[in-house]
């Protein structure tokens, strides 16, 4: 899921990090050293810059693409090949800042309108030009229940989108919305040719079909079950991202052994998101480096049922006081991460850095007390009820962490079961409610798309697609309304501090830990954006040769 949402924790690398008693998280820019003895780690939004050109490189994705319908696209895989092929209103820059995009410039003239002029010249790959028409488009197409986006709740507020210029698009909100406004540098905000929707009709998105956007990359060829491959777009209206290599192959590896094998056999060139229990090996692989960036992301155990046990709040407190976080940490991540404060990771307040200092920094670690834990299950009369977590084989983590999570709960007299399901299933959860049936909690990795931590928050509204569990709390949803509409973002920072505090206080979700980002790039390769916004960010074109 590309939202502050729950998306699959087996998508997660748990990065090189730092101190596991430090209070400023692993998930922003900086330097230092691990706790007990950890080596050395640095935290930066790119890699080294690119020396030369490159006629090709094979980028390793740990699952093959479910679609390239950036309408449907709510995974890391085909995100991370959207991301160079086609492009938002507003984008996302390494360093987690938000600039024009395919809009050169907005305007608000009242909270309720959005008036976005768009970028002149700019050309579609099949040459044609973009226009308002093409933006109106695509924006409708994700509102339009037949398609069934899982970003049309990013529209809830709008009343319409409508041409109002060759190169203007007006946007009228039922109320105001700062997060609509936001989200137009991730999928929502996705342009594409409203000709080529058109044309392709079922088949976009699919194999069989084509992809007509203005990245600096364009689609070449789906080979399905084998790769992917883009060609350079020399007519980028972005000359600053001009590509520097010709062409990138996308190969599918979901093995985590196999997929690190390929990197230190130099089969595949780089991949984000380095499998955690192969992070050591490559380090000292010689073959390439793990770098390790700014991330948005935490992993959360996320409730889905609040009709069973976990529906006391006693109970929920109980299990997070139950989990040794740091040991967690050692089993899932050989010994690297934070324990998480919150539901929402400390990189998700890069907005506003100063806020982060005020609102994540001061908050206490999360007590871990095996006695006081028991105490709770008693007094909620839930000794010896089940809870069932779900576990899957989509990466390693998933059952590390599950058993750890089983554990936890034998030791204060809750009995987590672990129903194991297979990778697509696992994901299923993630988009489909009828997959949740029968399960208590699941493992996930919450992130923002954009740098604002309130878009977290958002996905614990009562109603929204994000919430898993159908979470309710009235004061939590008038807070969000008030931070949504609030457009100062230091006020509406202090706004989100709240919605923080009152998750922590009924934890819908419970925290577990957050850790940054990671690349691996091999010897030849370099010039990578290291952190998560690779997810809409063109990062392969700045990947060029790292010797001239």
């Amino acid at each position: 899921m590309r939202v502050p949402r729950f998306i699959a924790f087996a998508c997660t690398a748990v990065l090189a990090a730092s101190s596991l008693n430090a209070c400023s998280g692993a998930t922003r820019p900086q330097t230092g050293t691990t706790g007990g003895g950890g080596a050395a780690f640095e935290v930066t939004p790119t890699s080294p810059p690119a020396r030369g050109p490159l006629d090709s490189f094979t980028w390793s994705l740990y699952a093959e693409p479910y679609t390239l319908d950036y309408a449907l696209a709510y995974d890391y895989p085909p995100n991370t090949v959207l991301a160079n092929v086609c492009e938002q209103l507003l984008r996302v820059t390494p360093d987690l800042k938000v600039e024009p995009g395919l809009a050169v410039k907005w305007a608000q003239p009242d909270p309720r309108t959005l008036v976005y002029t768009l970028r002149p010249g700019v050309k579609f790959h099949d040459g044609t030009t973009m226009t308002a028409d093409d933006v109106v488009a695509s924006l409708k197409r994700q509102m339009d229940p037949a398609i069934g986006s899982p970003w049309a709740s990013a529209f809830k507020n709008v009343h319409s989108v409508e041409t109002t210029g060759p190169l203007e698009v007006t946007i009228r909100l039922m109320k105001a919305d700062v997060l609509f406004h936001e989200l137009m540098a991730a999928s929502p905000g996705t342009v594409v040719s409203a000709a080529s929707l058109a044309k392709e009709g079922p088949d976009y998105g699919t194999p069989k079909g084509a992809l007509n956007c203005t990245g600096p990359f364009a689609l070449e060829n789906w080979a399905q079950g084998d790769s992917i491959t883009l060609r350079e777009n020399p007519a980028y209206w972005d000359k600053a991202l001009a590509p520097k290599s010709r062409s990138v192959k996308f190969t599918f590896i979901e093995d985590a052994a196999a997929r690190s094998n390929a990197f230190l056999s130099g089969t595949a060139d780089g991949g984000y998101m380095v499998p955690s229990s192969s992070l050591a090996q490559l380090r000292a692989g010689g073959n390439g480096a793990v770098l390790f960036g700014p991330n948005t992301a935490a992993a959360n155990l996320a409730v889905l049922n609040f009709d069973g046990p976990l529906g006391s709040l006693k109970v929920r407190k109980a299990l997070s006081m139950a989990l040794d976080r740091k040991n967690i940490i050692n089993a899932a991540a050989g010994g690297v991460g934070v324990p998480a404060k919150a539901p929402a990771a400390r990189g998700a307040w890069a907005l506003l850095p100063e806020k982060a200092a005020t609102h994540y920094d001061t908050l206490p670690d999360l007590p871990h007390d095996l006695e006081a834990a028991k105490k709770l299950v008693q007094e909620a009369g839930a000794t010896g009820r089940s809870i069932t977590l779900v576990t899957s084989s989509l990466a390693p983590e998933i059952s590390v962490v599950a058993n750890a999570v089983q554990a936890s709960g034998r030791q204060i007299g809750l009995d987590v079961k672990l129903k194991a399901v297979s990778p697509d299933a696992y994901s299923s959860i993630f988009v489909d409610p009828k997959a949740r049936d029968g399960l208590d909690l699941v493992i996930t990795n919450g992130y923002d798309n954009t740098p604002d931590p309130l878009e977290f928050y958002q996905y614990l509204r009562a109603g929204d697609f994000g919430n898993y569990g159908s979470w309710s709390d009235t004061e939590f949803d008038v807070v969000f309304d008030r931070a949504n509409s609030e457009p100062d973002p230091a006020k509406r920072a202090d706004l989100t501090a709240k919605l923080q505090e009152i998750a922590l206080r009924e934890l819908p979700v419970i925290p577990l830990y957050e850790a940054p980002y990671s690349v691996f790039l091999g010897k030849r390769i370099t010039g990578a954006p290291t952190g998560i916004t690779q997810l809409y960010y063109p990062w392969a074109a700045t990947i060029g040769a790292a010797q001239k």
